[in-house]
């Protein structure tokens, strides 16, 4: 009785106002783990730490971090805070609850760290020593808060939060307290995995003062819509002036069907003196996001796209002048796309990140002599990263590690490994070689392929292969590390993976990447083909055990290829792929992707285009189906609804050829849950194995 009264007692100091002391609760890691064996299972592929926020002290010499880890058993995973040198060596573990840390920063002071964290009921903004003493409640706003930032001169402090606009079912008829329905009148009514939940996610800002911050005044006082952008915009679109007194917003200030159809996002400059609000962008009509103002306030920096509807458009670097309200296009003999804006202290150069040749690369605008240079180059990606005097401390992955936090030497563009969060289980695994190489295709370009090797690799023997299909459509085949879709993981059960980065992937220059739209079925797919057949004259290749596999448009490509590949494989995998052009038009929600790659309706019959797309329907060809198909799909997967993966699933089924449906009621276009990533795997392997070996 004794100690539940003291857990009850800790849980109500921490839950306070005024958490003056942190309470310790049990937590969990995974850096003593040992394994049996150097082969990776998906166990181990789970078992990875995974770096979440970065930051680095304002006076440059501590380096603030979370990492992430999932206890298997219990279906969860456990966040803490931890700081480290900014020249690396043993970190410090500052905090240790069930209370997962996230979105961690240092306050502009320098001296104390801020968080958030559910200490109680919702979300709220936390404050602490850099050593993690003396935890501070900064905020307690009804509903919690989505996201914050403090202003420069320390007076104020912003936060997102959701607003209740729209009216439920409840509302129009509150005499039916039991009924479960939704009435709609237009779209968007739901969102990649969620339905709308009639509220809109809105900026507040408040004065902030001895720690505390009180109610803020929402700058977005009855607008229906959102910033950041709904689903994967964060607090990047949002942004303090240099001297706090105005607050710069990314939002798409549309609805319905208007907003389904268009990428038209604006950047929004909001006076904290006269509360008046100006746009921009004003006439710049594709996504404009990720304001940034220089250290000085002269200039403001953002990713531009220049054509509305186009998700995929260049995404350019664009400043402006504050004083003149001139801008431009600093990357205008750039062929390639920007993120992760960055100034440095000097606010005469703009840093940032490119896809470049199936890497993700670090890269310098100067103002000054307005050209770029090129920083770092190998086979890596890297991220979000600092300008830190001579070095840029930034998070770098590649397909044989998860993300890890390096220190960049700017002269020299070579990075090193600070914080070696997953050495420990590293150093246990045995990775297989990836292997750059380039492949003519059938127009004969030069088109980049990543080959992964086994572990142990014996170059006598013949392995299974597997030709990976590119999701996006248009995302780079680049050094990532994933939790499904991993290389790594591919390869430590004997297979040999081949990853073109065909016709439709950025980093190879703007016309390279946009062939694809209008072209579904077409060239990307004849990239692919080139691609294994290549490959499949090797002698270490069985050419006669070869699969296809893919999500998304991948899965699509599975689905095409299933019907065209005249015998060259042996089985095939799909996960949310597009199985039918027409529904899928019909049913998904972000109207300007299928409108713009598929180059219009189905309606109309005078469209050529779109005629020859809808001609390319994975679901038209199905009478050439003759080869083992595994499906999968989730129920809260809105981009692509699970009823394309039925489609695919019943039609094999019908057509008497040995198939399998893996449907996932709680996942969506991802699997984001630790056993149902593990079962992932173990059925992706069983399925392959069972037609390969």
């Amino acid at each position: 009785m004794k100690k539940a009264l003291s857990l009850i007692l800790a849980v109500a100091l921490l839950t306070a106002c005024n958490c003056d002391k942190q309470i310790k609760q049990p937590t969990f890691t995974n850096r003593e783990i040992k394994v049996s064996s150097d082969i990776m299972t998906p166990e181990v592929l789970w078992s990875f730490g995974r770096m979440g926020s970065v930051s680095v002290s304002p006076d440059g010499k501590t380096v603030l971090f979370t990492v992430s880890y999932t206890k298997i058993d219990e279906n969860r995973t456990y966040s803490d805070i931890y700081t480290m040198p900014v020249e690396g060596g043993d970190f410090t573990q500052l905090t240790q609850t069930k209370a997962n840390e996230f979105k961690v920063a240092w306050h502009p002071d320098g001296k104390r760290i801020t968080f958030l964290a559910v200490y109680g009921n919702d979300v709220q903004l936390f404050e602490m020593n850099s050593d993690g003493a003396d935890i501070n409640k900064v905020t307690a706003i009804d509903g919690g808060i989505l996201g914050y930032k403090y202003a420069p001169d320390q007076k104020h402090i912003l936060y997102t939060k959701r607003v209740k606009l729209d009216k439920t079912i409840h509302d129009l008829y509150p005499d039916l307290p039991l009924a479960d329905a939704r009435i709609e009148n237009d779209l968007m009514y739901r969102h990649w995995n969620h339905w709308s939940d009639y509220k809109y996610s809105h900026i507040f800002f408040a004065p902030y003062k001895d720690g505390k911050a009180e109610e803020g005044i929402d700058i977005m006082e009855g607008e229906k819509y959102d910033t950041p952008l709904s689903p994967f915009g964060g607090m990047e679109q949002i942004s303090w002036s240099a001297d706090g007194s105005a607050i710069a917003y990314t939002c798409k200030k549309l609805s319905g069907k208007a907003y389904s159809f268009s990428t038209n996002s604006d950047i929004y400059l909001f006076s904290l003196e006269n509360k008046k609000t100006t746009n921009l962008t004003e006439g710049m009509l594709g996504y404009d996001i990720g304001p940034l103002f220089s250290p000085d306030g002269k200039h403001m920096v953002w990713e531009s796209m220049e054509r509305d509807g186009y998700e995929s458009d260049q995404n350019r670097l664009f400043i402006l002048n504050i004083s003149t309200g001139e801008k431009r296009d600093c990357t205008a003999d750039f062929d390639r796309g920007v993120h992760n804006l960055t100034w440095d202290a000097s606010g005469n150069n703009v840093w940032f990140t490119s896809n470049d040749l199936g890497t993700s690369e670090i890269f310098k605008y100067s103002l000054t002599n307005n050209s770029i240079e090129k920083i770092t180059d190998g086979i890596h990606d890297y991220g979000s990263f600092t300008v830190v005097g001579d070095k840029l401390i930034a998070t770098r992955t590649s397909m044989s590690q998860p993300r890890e936090v390096y220190a960049v030497d700017i002269a020299s563009g070579e990075g090193t490994n600070i914080s070696n969060v997953n050495k420990p289980l590293l150093s246990q695994i045995t990775m297989g070689n990836v292997e750059k190489r380039w492949i003519k295709t059938t127009d004969r370009k030069d088109m980049l392929v990543w080959v992964i090797y086994p572990p142990h690799f014996d170059p006598n023997k013949k392995y299974p292969t597997l030709l990976y299909c590119q999701g996006g459509p248009q995302s780079t085949v680049s050094q990532f590390w994933s939790l499904r879709w991993n290389f790594q993981m591919m390869a430590a059960n004997d297979y040999i993976i081949v990853a073109p980065n065909r016709r439709g992937l950025p980093g190879f220059g703007q016309k390279w990447n946009e062939q694809i739209s209008g072209d579904y079925g077409g060239q990307n797919m004849k990239d692919y083909l080139s691609a294994i057949d290549a490959m499949a004259k090797e002698p270490f290749v069985d050419n006669d055990k070869l699969g296809a596999v893919g999500a998304s448009y991948g899965g699509f490509s599975v689905y095409w290829l299933a019907g065209h590949h005249k015998k060259r494989f042996k089985t095939f995998i799909s996960h949310c792929g597009i199985f039918n052009f027409e529904q899928m038009y019909s049913t998904t929600e972000e109207m300007w992707f299928v409108d713009w790659d598929l180059k219009g309706n189905y309606w109309d019959k005078s469209n050529k285009t779109a005629m020859r797309s809808y001609d390319n329907s994975p679901h038209k060809f199905v009478k050439n189906w003759d080869t083992p198909i595994l499906v999968i799909t989730g129920a809260n997967d809105f981009r692509i609804p699970y009823t394309q993966s039925m489609g695919a699933f019943n039609t094999a089924v019908m057509r008497d050829i040995p198939a399998r449906f893996l449907y996932f009621p709680e996942e969506s276009h991802f699997v984001l849950q630790a056993q149902n990533g593990i079962l992932w795997q173990r059925e992706f392997f069983r399925w392959l194995d069972q037609w390969l070996k």
